[in-house]
């Protein structure tokens, strides 16, 4: 079994704890709090580029658009998993994350993608990623 752990081109890493109340009646981690797991590491890519920056001041920031998830190995609790992401791309008002989650042996459990765009909340419409915010998740991309 291919162990994924500390791939380089995933330079933001999230490592969490599984929790018992996150189990189905199956006694696996219940698919919805994948979802929370892409939703943490979203926003830790957010954090690290400084894009809530601009909501404070300005009521510009991002939104998700779409989200999925391809579930290849359940996760079990007890575990420690982590949830990597990493910038699949940058376009005029949207970027895309590409997601991975770990099991504690570093195995692939699932791979998720967003799409988000940059808005104006006070406005309500997309707006252009300014350089400096294209420039800063650049760099947080290559690590």
């Amino acid at each position: 079994m291919e162990n994924h752990a500390d791939t380089p081109n995933f330079p933001v890493k999230l490592h969490l704890r599984l929790d018992w109340s996150e189990m189905d009646m199956y006694g696996h981690i219940n698919n919805v709090m994948f979802f929370k797991f892409v939703q943490a590491s979203r926003v830790g890519f957010w954090q690290k580029a400084g894009l809530e920056n601009g909501f404070y001041k300005d009521k510009i920031g991002p939104i998700l658009v779409s989200t999925g998830c391809q579930f290849s190995k359940p996760l079990f609790y007890p575990d420690n998993i982590t949830v990597e992401v990493r910038l699949e791309f940058i376009k005029t008002t949207s970027i895309g994350l590409h997601h991975r989650i770990l099991n504690g042996k570093g195995e692939l459990s699932a791979e998720a993608h967003d799409v988000i765009v940059l808005y104006d909340f006070a406005k309500n419409e997309k707006v252009t990623i300014p350089s400096e915010l294209r420039g800063a998740m650049e760099k947080v991309a290559k690590g």
